[in-house]
């Protein structure tokens, strides 16, 4: 155990103090901040516990965070039976591409997160966003995969397992609801 929680809080440790990972959140921060303000709203996809951070990210977002404030506009493209009519109906790659062009409209934002940036429905996803004139921001690992280099704001989160990546996208996803909120006056 022991080992694991060192392994863990190195790679924060140097995740945390790379000054190209604090750029890319400062931007990202900065991105949502302006959809929200402009009347936009943050779409948010991933594929497993990915996808389970982005409801928990959306939650942050729509609820509470650490203090109480107005909602902010936020979707975790999660919804079951969306994900399964879809899955069954056109394939598993278009799951989310469909909820992309069904809900964003130019001005919204999309968060995709991906420990490997080679899953085909986020490539699908960021379609369909380009489609819809929707800024891209990307939780990667791995080296970011074919992701990398197509999203408006990257964070390369470094790590060998999806376990420690995907712990490092949950920081940065914690630190983007709290810079949005002292960006936004909330905080």
């Amino acid at each position: 155990m022991i080992e694991s929680l060192q392994t863990a809080a190195a790679l924060a440790a140097g995740f945390a103090a790379d000054p190209a990972v604090a750029a890319s959140v400062e931007q990202g921060a900065d991105l949502l901040a302006n959809t929200i303000r402009a009347g936009g709203k943050v779409l948010v996809a991933g594929n497993g516990g990915s996808l389970c951070d982005a409801a928990h990210f959306a939650e942050e977002m729509t609820g509470r965070f650490r203090a109480d404030r107005p909602p902010l506009p936020a979707i975790a493209l999660a919804d079951p039976g969306h994900l399964t009519c879809v899955a069954n109906d056109y394939g598993f790659d278009e799951v989310f591409a469909r909820a992309v062009l069904a809900l964003a409209r130019p001005g919204d934002a999309l968060i995709l997160l991906s420990t490997s940036g080679r899953s085909r429905n986020l490539l699908r996803a960021l379609e369909a966003a380009h489609q819809q004139r929707v800024r891209t921001l990307a939780l990667l690992g791995r080296g970011g995969g074919a992701l990398s280099g197509r999203c408006d704001v990257e964070v390369l989160a470094p790590g060998d397992t999806a376990d420690r990546i995907q712990e490092l996208h949950m920081l940065v996803l914690h630190t983007w609801v709290e810079l949005v909120e002292k960006r936004l006056g909330h905080a």
